[in-house]
């Protein structure tokens, strides 16, 4: 353990916490410095794709063929297998430090600073968000100092790779358009709102005071997904109040606050291809890993919203779920 645990200022308020971002990239330098992952990673190569949405596409050949063979998932409600890898088994050096949770680094990064989060792994619980979860993600990016933290998840069905609860940390020093998107309100009582652009999905927004409030509204709604067989992703990350984000004002607005992306999706079941463009972690969010150079160097704009929708739900089923989940916020 470490002074990171000190999430929680003395009037219970989380708090930027500088020593939270020094000994993540300190204890992960060190690790990459002493062989313990799979590859050395290195500047990444990174261009912005021509066009409105600003993706940020970056090559990643070898996180393609040097990561561990992701697990074989067959449903959203697959229950942890302790004979399949997990992460009570990894090398104990690989644990930075821990906070609340395991936090480990992810031998197979894709950006720098790329870190998991394992709250529990003792519970050996599958991976399906809990509230707590939910508000480890939320404490870790208000905890950063650096406004380029970011965490992610993918449920099962969604490219998940290992069946055992964990988001996913990382360092992306690139603006993403997520973080100013406008939005309309849905249940804004609960910071629940809907994205105005592509791609469709729902948004939660808070700040430090509403934290436990928020994360229980967001696990209302990844709860109502898992039991509905609905695939979904979540990305994280500092952004603007929903009121600052008219278009105009973009440029000038606060990031105080944590914006939580959530994206209900087709499912994907079975082995993921490695060397393919997959819609997973943050590519809904903008972030876009190529994992071969002539996909990197020729894939449009076009060509990624093409991808994408193809993995989104059908207009009609997105609107019906909008619905579904704004009269069960409502009740609650």
């Amino acid at each position: 353990t470490c002074d990171c645990e000190l999430i929680l200022n003395n009037i219970g308020e989380v708090c930027l916490h500088p020593s939270f971002d020094r000994i993540i990239q300190a204890g992960w330098r060190d690790r990459m410095e002493r062989g313990l992952f799979r590859y050395h990673l290195g500047d990444l190569q990174t261009r912005i794709l021509p066009g409105p949405h600003g993706y940020v596409a970056q090559l990643n050949v070898q996180r393609g063929t040097e990561r561990r063979k992701p697990q074989e998932i067959l449903s959203i409600q697959q229950e942890f297998d302790g004979k399949q890898f997990n992460f009570n088994r990894i090398n104990p050096e690989e644990i930075i430090f821990e906070m609340m949770k395991i936090v480990l680094v992810n031998v197979s990064p894709l950006e720098f600073g790329h870190c998991l989060f394992v709250p529990d792994p003792s519970c050996c619980f599958p991976q399906t968000l809990t509230r707590f979860a939910i508000q480890v993600g939320i404490e870790s990016v208000l905890l950063s100092s650096d406004p380029g933290f970011r965490v992610g998840f993918n449920s099962l069905g969604a490219f998940a790779s290992v069946n055992h609860l964990h988001l996913h940390g990382y360092y992306l020093d690139h603006e993403l358009k997520i973080e100013s998107m406008p939005v309309k309100p849905l249940v804004p009582e609960k910071g629940f709102f809907r994205l105005l652009d592509f791609p469709a999905g729902f948004l939660f927004y808070t700040e430090s005071e509403e934290v436990e409030k928020v994360a229980r509204a967001i696990c209302e709604v990844t709860d109502f997904l898992v039991d509905g067989n609905i695939s979904h992703n979540l990305f994280l990350t500092r952004g603007c109040p929903p009121h600052d984000c008219i278009e105009k004002e973009k440029d000038h607005c606060s990031r105080k606050g944590v914006r939580i992306a959530v994206w209900p999706r087709i499912s994907c079941f079975g082995a993921k291809e490695e060397s393919a463009f997959n819609v997973a972690l943050c590519e809904l969010a903008g972030h876009l890993p190529f994992k071969n150079k002539k996909d990197y160097e020729l894939t449009t704009e076009k060509d990624v919203i093409d991808i994408i929708q193809s993995y989104l739900l059908p207009d009609s089923e997105f609107l019906r779920l909008e619905q579904q989940l704004t009269c069960h916020l409502m009740d609650l």
